[in-house]
């Protein structure tokens, strides 16, 4: 931890800035000419993707594969100590040196980028990538360019791993995917404005709160909550459920209730009073409190609220892929998961690794023991069971128009 004399850890990290840039990624109305293109270039999903491959292309793809004693690992901006202590550990321990590059800032250009590459069989120039769940994991799936994990090699994934992170429905059974980190979208809210605890999706309807409350620009984000709001789960819906969640976001719009539709900036809003109970992500919440010492609360709505999920993955052309699997278990291991959480303050996969932070804090003296403490204990680093049983996967793309569907849909909100 920081000394109180130095930018606390969410400063240092720029969470704010790096935050509107993953968020962004998964910004599907900006990306309606992006999935087009992709359709014209015949990367399109036509299909549900396999969710399994059988053991025999398993076999085929790792066999006569073994380390080289170095990785190439693209992540995004700062999602790790600036001094890398964790990618020192791991050389120290394995002999693999890595070539850490931050390299990935939205999935859309990260995949148009890699894509003619890897059509036509070529080395991208990493071994492990980190990138979201959302339509163009789909299309990294559905066009092949994802190589499947070998789990016989991942053993601290297998006896570590959260139960929610073995079940993910856009990569069912990771077969190409672990995560590395995640967040959570709720509700945050100011408890001396609302003069009253809120738990409900329909609080955000409340006619009570009219022109106090803020509500995402991002279409998935605003989307998937209207669709949890309707009583129907993303991950079973259709085009018709699509609109009859847009319906019920019209009424709250026309009725007055919603004051904006934001995007990073909900965070002061909600800080200054501009706005009482806003669409929120866990992170956002967790890291204001800290370092602004405001009293914000954040719920995941008794409805249900939605998870995403950054995630390593091993391009099919990548040159090390047994030390991109080493890798990948590496951050498995409690001790190295509990450090990457300390630092990153996102919910870690790893429920294990609470133990360890608290474990970690009691070394530690002042400001920075009680800092560490916060991190152990917040539900926005280590939800409960109960929790993560509330938390949807956002709605699953298998083709360029379904995305673009959607975003049409839920774009008329906003734009309206």
């Amino acid at each position: 931890m920081f000394p109180r004399s130095t930018p606390g850890p969410s400063l240092l990290r720029g969470a704010t800035q790096r935050r509107l840039g993953r968020r962004d990624a998964l910004r599907l109305g900006g990306l309606s000419a992006f999935g087009a293109a992709l359709a014209a270039c015949g990367v399109q999903g036509t299909g549900v993707p396999a969710a399994s491959v059988d053991a025999g292309t398993l076999a085929t793809f790792w066999q006569g594969k073994t380390q080289h004693g170095k990785l190439d690992f693209a992540n995004w901006p700062l999602y790790m100590d600036p001094k890398r202590p964790e990618l020192a550990k791991f050389t120290e321990q394995t002999g693999i040196e890595v070539n850490y590059q931050e390299v990935i800032q939205e999935m859309g250009p990260w995949f148009a980028k890699v894509q003619p590459q890897l059509s036509a069989k070529q080395s991208i120039g990493f071994d492990l990538m980190v990138i979201t769940n959302g339509i163009q994991f789909g299309q990294f799936r559905a066009a092949g360019f994802l190589a499947p994990l070998d789990h016989a090699q991942l053993p601290n994934f297998t006896k570590n791993a959260g139960a929610k992170y073995t079940g993910e429905t856009f990569d069912e059974g990771n077969v190409f995917s672990v995560p590395w980190s995640s967040g959570i979208t709720g509700i945050a809210y100011d408890p001396e404005k609302t003069g009253r605890e809120i738990t409900s999706l329909a609080d955000l309807w409340d006619p009570k709160f009219t022109g106090k409350v803020g509500m995402m620009s991002d279409v998935t984000e605003l989307g998937n909550f209207g669709l949890l709001a309707a009583g129907i789960k993303p991950e079973d819906s259709t085009e018709d459920g699509w609109r009859k969640a847009a319906a019920l976001l019209k009424k709250q719009r026309d009725a007055g209730i919603v004051r904006k539709y934001f995007e990073q900036d909900y965070v002061d809003a909600l800080g200054s009073g501009e706005v009482w109970l806003t669409q929120a992500w866990s992170g956002d919440v967790f890291q204001k409190n800290l370092s602004d010492g405001t009293n914000l609360k954040f719920v995941i709505p008794e409805e249900g609220g939605t998870i995403w999920t950054d995630n390593f993955a091993i391009p099919i052309t990548a040159a090390n892929p047994v030390d991109a699997l080493k890798m990948i278990d590496f951050f498995y291991e409690v001790e190295n998961a509990a450090a990457l959480a300390e630092y990153i303050n996102y919910v870690c996969p790893v429920p294990a690794a609470q133990a360890q932070i608290t474990k970690d804090a009691a070394a530690l003296t002042g400001s920075d023991r009680t800092e560490m403490h916060q991190v152990a204990a917040s539900p926005l680093v280590f939800p409960s069971e109960a929790d993560y049983a509330k938390l949807h996967y956002y709605v699953d793309f298998n083709t360029a128009e379904q995305q673009q569907t959607f975003s049409s849909i839920f774009d008329a909100i906003i734009l309206g």
